[in-house]
């Protein structure tokens, strides 16, 4: 089994700063890519920002100079950084990877945490 737990989120005001980690467990062949989705109340999920293994970064233009990712490969765990948080950063965050596990001969799957709530006031 394979799992994705996630720590860190709340509550801050605006223009403050939060950071969320997540790490991935089980019985993991390789990691492909790791990241963070959102999902505001009566919205999409959106994807927040990604790592691929060996690839670039990608963010969502609304983050771009405000959140950071970074991952630790030996560790499968990613966290994002989030500075001069905005009202409009309020939401769900879920973690997400995709990766192949140990039991499916190379086959990639898509997981997701629990998800954890960033609140931010204005």
């Amino acid at each position: 089994q394979v799992q994705l737990v996630e720590s860190g989120g709340g509550l801050v005001r605006a223009g403050g700063s939060l950071r969320l980690s997540c790490a991935a467990s089980g019985s993991i062949f390789k990691i492909n890519v790791m990241g963070w989705y959102r999902q505001a109340p009566g919205k999409q999920r959106e994807l927040v920002a990604a790592i691929p293994t060996g690839g670039s970064t990608v963010y969502a233009d609304s983050v771009k100079g405000r959140f950071t990712i970074s991952r630790d490969n030996a560790k499968n765990t990613v966290t994002i950084e989030m500075n001069s948080l905005k009202p409009e950063d309020t939401a769900v965050y879920y973690c997400h990877a995709r990766l192949v596990p140990t039991t499916t001969r190379g086959l990639e799957f898509a997981y997701w945490g629990q998800g954890t709530q960033v609140t931010v006031s204005s």
